[in-house]
């Protein structure tokens, strides 16, 4: 018999932090049924009334900033400050969403061409209905609401369905959001664990669902929502690559990695797992690096690893590293659960685990290469595509480092810093997933494009489209085509 409720704990002490019900298919069938019915509502008052409503719930939710930061401090057991970091960038979102919805998404006419020549043309982008969002554990704000918001403003209603091991702050901020919409459940949360999740995706009235979670957990999620067709946009891991060039500056090279790998115990999908460093400046990057890494300590800097599953994987990749490479900081004694200390390991085989599968934990492996464009072979030679990172002096050759990158997104000179550009989408490749949350794709993401178009006049001497066409409309049309298309471009 299924538990009518679960805990979720502060995975620092073990404490309870709260009691939330396990929520039935039953129970998820029912909001969905809510949703439908707040989905029309919602779609009805129009762009400027959503733009209205959702930048009041910013409002609200940036006047709960301190507590909402506290309570993802308690489920995650990240340091208040991180916690807080995380709240602020789903606030930047939440506001670019309100105030670029109508322009990205509204009705504009589009050039007909010479063949439409009485035609004109529209295009607009029009609300999918419900909308189900399934989200991590890791950044339990941040990362859900960059579909919610984005969602929320392209005028449809969401399910959200937290992760099991945060809950509250789901819960928290659908609450919040009837403060600023209290007519229609139109954003709604619901609680549970895998089959919870399970039944939202296979509920035909949804009609789109956004995941983020692993790429394996993201194969089950897609195959229930193939019997209805829903189209499914994926956030999975990532095993993002960092490339320090010859002329890089690696004082800010190395503090920038380090944060990056460490940061939030290691468990972020964009987070850097690998290091590829140019021959000439191996050695004072890795001075550099192992200077500051020996000032950063688990409990203080970082939180524990949230999941407790995934310690095993983490000691793994330390153990299989440690045996096939060198060890510049902690090694097997640095898992000490639920903490794990800063981990760095050089001259590790590439076919490694810890090389090749996602680690999520605050581990790097570095390796020496010739240039970059070893760096850069090496870099892509993943399964995965999600974020990475160019330190280099020369504009145009980390442009294209960047560039060439077999990711979704790149930073350049800084890490991680396109998470924190509310216009840019973010998404990922290969088994990092697929479709884009964030910027205009992000609440495309949440649409489906109108296409409109209206004859103006009859075209004369031309009426393509009927039996009654003879053999002179062909023939102008022909002549006109080749005009046009006909002549080949030196």
């Amino acid at each position: 018999m299924a538990t009518l409720t679960f805990d979720s704990l502060n995975p620092a002490t073990g404490e309870i932090v709260g009691s939330h019900p396990n929520q039935a298919p039953e129970a998820v069938h029912q909001a969905v049924g809510r949703a439908e019915e707040a989905a029309r509502w919602w779609a009805a008052i129009g762009a400027a009334e959503r733009r209205r409503r959702l930048l009041d719930y910013k409002a609200v939710v940036t006047r709960e900033l301190r507590a909402l930061a506290k309570l993802v401090h308690e489920e995650t057991g990240k340091p208040v400050g991180d916690a807080t970091l995380e709240i602020v960038l789903a606030i930047t979102h939440l506001d670019w969403a309100a105030r670029n919805a109508a322009k990205v998404l509204g009705r504009r006419r589009v050039a007909t061409g010479m063949i439409g020549l009485n035609l004109t043309a529209t295009l607009e982008y029009l609300p999918l209905g419900v909308v189900g969002v399934i989200g991590p554990w890791n950044y339990p704000v941040f990362t859900p609401m960059g579909s919610i918001a984005y969602a929320l403003a392209a005028g449809n209603a969401v399910v959200f369905k937290p992760s099991e091991l945060t809950p509250g702050i789901g819960v928290r901020l659908a609450e919040l959001f009837e403060e600023s919409v209290p007519e229609h459940p139109v954003l709604q949360s619901v609680t549970g664990l895998g089959e919870t999740g399970a039944a939202l995706a296979a509920d035909p009235r949804v009609k789109k669902v956004a995941f983020t979670g692993s790429t394996a957990t993201a194969k089950r999620v897609m195959a229930a929502c193939a019997e209805n067709l829903t189209p499914i946009v994926a956030e999975c891991g990532g095993k993002d690559a960092f490339i320090v060039d010859a002329d890089a500056d690696l004082r800010a090279a190395a503090d920038a990695c380090l944060w990056g790998a460490m940061s939030n115990a290691g468990q972020t999908c964009v987070g850097v797992e690998r290091v590829y460093v140019v021959d000439a400046v191996y050695d004072g990057f890795m001075r550099e690096l192992s200077e500051r890494v020996a000032g950063v300590r688990a409990g203080e800097h970082y939180g524990p690893i949230t999941m407790p599953g995934q310690v095993d994987i983490i000691k793994r990749h330390i153990d299989d590293a440690a045996k096939a490479g060198r060890v510049v900081a902690g090694g097997a004694d640095a898992v000490r659960a639920p903490y794990v200390d800063p981990v760095i390991v050089e001259d590790v085989p590439e076919d490694s685990p810890s090389v090749r599968e996602e680690t999520f934990g605050p581990t790097l492996t570095v390796r020496r290469t010739r240039d970059a464009h070893e760096a850069l072979e090496l870099a892509n030679a993943s399964a995965y595509g999600l974020g990475g990172t160019v330190f280099s002096r020369n504009a145009r050759r980390a442009t294209d480092l960047a560039r060439r990158m077999r990711t979704g997104m790149t930073a350049i000179n800084s890490v991680i810093s396109f998470a924190g550009v509310p216009a840019l989408p973010f998404g990922g490749m290969g088994d990092s997933g697929f479709g884009r949350i964030h910027g205009a794709d992000g609440l495309r993401e949440f649409a489906r494009p109108k296409a409109i178009s209206r004859q103006r006049f009859a075209m004369p001497g031309m009426n393509l489209t009927s039996f009654s066409r003879g053999p002179a409309e062909l023939e102008r049309l022909i002549r006109l085509v080749t005009f046009l298309h006909g002549r080949r471009k030196r």
